[in-house]
C-alpha cells in the first residue's frame, strides 16, 4: 500500500499529547485533590524525560547534519519548530490550572503552599531557626568574576541566581547558589502549610552575602542531554564504558533553561549566553519551578484528598495451594497461571515464585532478563541467596536501561559478588524481555517454569503499573526459553522458535503476516491491539490495509499513537482510544480474532510495543495465551478498555485526543471495573 506522508502523526507532538493527556487528570472534579496534585508532578517529570531524551535527540541530529525527515515528513530542524509553541502553552495551561484552580481547593482543604511574605512573624522566626540550623550549612554559594568562571549547573538542579553589589565600589557580581536536595524542597510550615526551599534561601541571602546588597534573585533550572553515548562495538568491558559514560553524563549539554519570570532581561541573556542555550528551549514560568515536588503533598496523611486504596487480591489457586500447603510448582504443573497485577498481588505470585525457587533443594538453576529492578529488591535477593546456596543462577542486566543504568550497575555488582553469572546485555541491542526460567527436579524429570511477563521485575512499579505475567510448564515454551537463553548469554544464533514471537528476528514479520490474516476475512476480521505506543511505519501501513479490507480494528494506546483514526479512504474502521487512571496502562495484549490454527481467536501478550526500536533494536517476547480461562480473562480486560460508558479519551479524525465518558465523575472506569470483577472473582473462588 503507498501510503501518503499525511497518513502519520508525529512521534514527538504525539507524546506531547499523551502528556497533556496525563495532566487533564488533574483537572478531573472526581479525582481526589491531592491525586489530582499528584498527576501534576507526573506530568511534570515526564516533560523532563522528553527534554532530556528526545529533544536532546533531535538536537543531536541537527549538529550532525542529519535532515532526513520522519515519516510524517519532518525534519529535526522542523520537529523542533513544532515542539516550542506546544511546551511552552503546556507550561502555561499547567501554572493556570495550579495556581487558579488546584492550589485554591488544595487551600480550601487545609493544605497550601503560602509565599514566605504571607508568612506570619512567628511562622518567619521558626523558619529562620531551621534556615539557620538545617539549610544554611549545606549552602556554597558561586561567584562569577574574572577568579571564577561560570559554574557548572547540574542536571535538573535548582538554582538561585543573584546579583549581588558592594555598596563602597559598586562592583557587581552575578552568584549561583544550588538548592542541594539534602531538605525537603516543601518546607513544612504547619497547619498542612508549605514554603518552597527556594523562598526560605532567598529571604536570608544577606546571611550569605555579608557587607553585600542584594539586588536581584530569581530560580532557575537547566535540563541536560541524558542519553549515553556507547560505542559498543569499540567496548572492551561494557559495564566499565556504561560506568564511564555515566560520570561524563554529568557535563553533557544543557537542551531546556526554566526561569521565573521574576528574572530580569539582563540576568536571562547572561543565562543564555553562559550555558549556550537555545532561546527556542527557554521557558518562563509564573509559579515556583519544577512541579514534580507536588509529589510531597501526595505524602501528606490525608486519606480524605487520595483515592481509596485497593487492596490486591491473591490468585484463587495460590490461596488455595497455600492453605493445602503446596507449592507455585505444583500449582503450575496442574495449569498454567496468568497473572494481573497490580490488581493481583506481584508479592504473592512472581516474588513467592522466585523466593520458593531460591529456597527449593530440587530446583537446579535459575535464569532471568533484569531491566529495571528498582531499590531494594526482593527478587534479587532471592537470586542472590540461591546462588549462595550452590544454585546456578544467570542474570542478563540491561545496564543500558534508560534513567536505570546506575542501579543496575550496582546491581550487576551485587549479583557478581554473590556468585551470580552475570551478562550485561547485548551489543547493538537493549534486552527488554521479562523472562524468568527455573529448571527443577520434579523426580520424574527436569522440568522448565517459565515466567513471561508484560512488566518489570520491579516491587515498586508492580504497585503501580498495570501487567500481565504468565507462570507455565509448558515444554514447548520452556524450549523456546532455554533457545532464548542460550543466544542471550552464549554465542549462538537465534533459530525460529516453536511458540515464543520474538524481536529482532520475526517479530514485527510475524504480526504482518496475523493483521495479512484477519484482512483476508474482510468485514469478519477484528483485530485489538492493547499496547503503550505504536509508531512503526510498517505496521501502521498494514493495519490502513486491512481497515481497507473490511476489519474492524480496536486500538488502546496509551502514549505515542502515530496512526490517525477514522480518516475516511485510510483507516475508518480504525478506532483509538487511551485509558488513563490510577495505575500507569502497561500491559500488551495482542488479539486477532482468526489468528489461532483452528482459526479461532489467538491471544499475546509481552514485552513488545509496535515502535521500530522494540521491533528493530530490542529482545522483546511475545507468549501466546491459549487456555480458555485465561483467555476469558484477557477479554474482560479489552472489554472494560473498549466499553462505552467509561472514561477515555479518544482519537478523532482531525489527529485530536477528546475525553468521552461520563461528566463530572471519573467513574466508573476501566481500571475500577477490572478491580471489582477482579475482586469478586477472587471471593467467588473461595466459597
Amino acid at each position: 500500500m503507498d501510503t501518503p506522508t499525511s497518513a502519520y502523526v508525529n512521534r514527538e507532538l504525539s507524546w506531547l499529547a499523551f502528556n497533556s493527556r496525563v495532566l487533564e487528570l488533574a483537572e478531573e472534579a472526581g479525582i481526589p485533590l491531592l491525586e489530582r496534585a499528584k498527576f501534576v508532578a507526573i506530568a511534570s517529570s515526564n516533560l523532563d524525560e522528553f527534554f532530556q531524551v528526545r529533544v536532546a535527540a533531535l538536537k543531536d541530529q541537527i549538529a550532525a547534519g542529519v535532515d532526513t525527515p520522519t515519516p510524517d515528513g519532518r525534519t529535526p530542524s522542523q520537529q523542533l519548530d513544532a515542539i516550542g509553541p506546544v511546551v511552552r502553552a503546556f507550561v502555561e495551561h499547567q501554572e493556570e490550572l495550579v495556581t487558579q484552580r488546584l492550589m485554591p481547593a488544595l487551600a480550601a482543604e487545609g493544605v497550601c503552599v503560602v509565599r514566605w511574605d504571607d508568612l506570619s512573624d512567628d511562622d518567619q522566626q521558626r523558619l529562620g531557626r531551621y534556615y539557620t540550623e538545617r539549610m544554611f550549612p549545606l549552602l556554597t554559594p558561586l561567584a562569577v568574576d574574572p577568579g571564577h568562571p561560570f559554574p557548572y549547573i547540574s542536571n535538573l538542579a535548582l538554582s538561585i541566581a543573584a546579583t549581588v553589589v558592594d555598596p563602597e565600589s559598586g562592583e557587581r557580581r552575578f552568584v549561583r547558589l544550588k538548592i542541594p536536595r539534602a531538605f525537603p524542597r516543601l518546607v513544612p510550615v504547619g497547619d498542612g502549610r508549605f514554603v518552597t526551599a527556594e523562598e526560605v534561601i532567598a529571604a536570608h541571602l544577606q546571611t550569605l552575602f555579608v557587607g553585600m546588597d542584594v539586588q536581584e534573585w530569581a530560580s532557575f533550572r537547566v535540563t541536560r542531554n541524558a542519553d549515553l553515548t556507547l560505542e559498543e562495538d569499540e567496548a572492551d568491558d561494557l559495564l566499565v564504558a556504561v560506568e564511564l559514560e555515566l560520570r561524563k553524563q554529568r557535563f553533557n549539554r544543557p537542551v531546556r533553561l526554566e526561569v521565573h519570570r521574576s528574572v530580569s532581561d539582563e540576568m536571562l541573556g547572561l543565562l543564555i549566553r553562559e550555558l549556550d542555550i537555545d532561546e527556542r528551549n527557554v521557558t518562563r514560568h509564573s509559579t515556583f519551578l519544577d512541579l514534580s515536588c507536588l509529589m510531597q503533598l501526595h505524602d501528606l496523611d490525608r486519606p480524605d484528598l487520595k483515592d481509596r486504596h485497593w487492596v490486591p487480591v491473591t490468585a484463587g489457586r495460590i490461596v488455595a495451594a497455600e492453605e493445602a500447603d503446596r507449592t507455585l510448582f505444583e500449582v503450575v504443573r496442574d495449569r498454567a497461571l496468568l497473572l494481573h497485577h497490580p490488581y493481583e498481588s506481584f508479592a504473592s505470585s512472581v516474588e513467592a515464585f522466585i523466593a520458593q525457587a531460591a529456597d527449593d533443594p530440587a530446583v537446579q538453576s535459575i535464569k532471568m532478563t533484569l531491566y529495571r529492578a528498582g531499590g531494594d529488591s526482593p527478587i534479587l535477593r532471592s537470586l542472590i541467596r540461591a546462588a549462595e546456596r550452590g544454585v546456578q543462577v544467570a542474570v542478563l542486566v540491561e545496564i543500558k536501561a534508560r534513567f536505570d543504568e546506575a542501579n543496575n550497575v550496582q546491581w550487576a555488582r551485587r549479583l557478581e559478588r554473590a556468585g551470580v553469572h552475570v551478562v550485561y546485555g547485548m551489543v547493538g541491542l537493549k534486552t527488554h524481555s521479562k523472562v524468568v526460567l527455573v529448571v527443577r527436579d520434579d523426580g520424574d524429570m527436569l522440568r522448565r517454569y517459565c515466567h513471561l511477563g508484560t512488566g518489570n521485575y520491579n516491587s515498586r512499579t508492580a504497585r503501580l503499573y498495570e501487567d500481565l505475567g504468565y507462570i507455565t510448564c509448558d515444554p514447548q515454551i520452556g524450549a523456546d526459553v532455554v533457545q532464548l537463553f542460550n543466544h542471550l548469554t552464549g554465542f549462538s544464533r537465534s533459530e525460529d522458535h516453536r511458540t515464543l514471537l520474538v524481536a529482532p528476528q520475526r517479530l514485527r514479520d510475524q504480526l504482518l503476516e496475523l493483521i495479512a490474516n484477519e484482512a483476508s476475512r474482510g468485514a469478519d476480521g477484528h483485530i485489538v491491539l492493547k499496547c503503550n505506543s505504536i509508531a512503526d511505519p510498517v505496521v501502521i501501513d498494514a493495519l490502513y490495509a486491512a481497515s481497507g479490507a473490511g476489519v474492524r480494528i480496536d486500538l488502546v494506546v496509551r502514549g505515542i499513537c502515530c496512526l490517525r483514526a477514522g480518516v475516511p479512504g485510510l483507516s475508518e474502521n480504525i478506532r483509538v482510544r487511551c485509558i488513563l487512571g490510577r495505575y500507569l496502562e502497561h500491559s500488551r495484549i495482542y488479539r486477532f480474532a482468526h489468528g489461532a490454527d483452528d482459526g479461532g481467536p489467538l491471544y499475546l501478550i509481552g514485552s513488545a510495543d509496535l515502535m521500530p526500536r522494540n521491533l528493530e533494536r530490542r529482545v522483546e517476547v511475545l507468549v501466546p495465551v491459549l487456555h480458555p480461562r485465561h483467555q476469558d480473562w484477557l477479554d474482560h480486560v479489552l472489554e472494560f478498555d473498549l466499553h462505552d460508558d467509561v472514561v477515555r479519551w479518544e482519537l478523532d479524525a482531525d489527529d485530536i485526543w477528546r475525553r468521552r465518558g461520563p461528566e463530572g465523575a471519573f467513574s466508573p472506569d476501566a481500571q475500577e471495573l477490572m478491580y471489582r470483577w477482579a475482586s469478586e472473582r477472587q471471593l467467588a473462588s473461595r466459597r
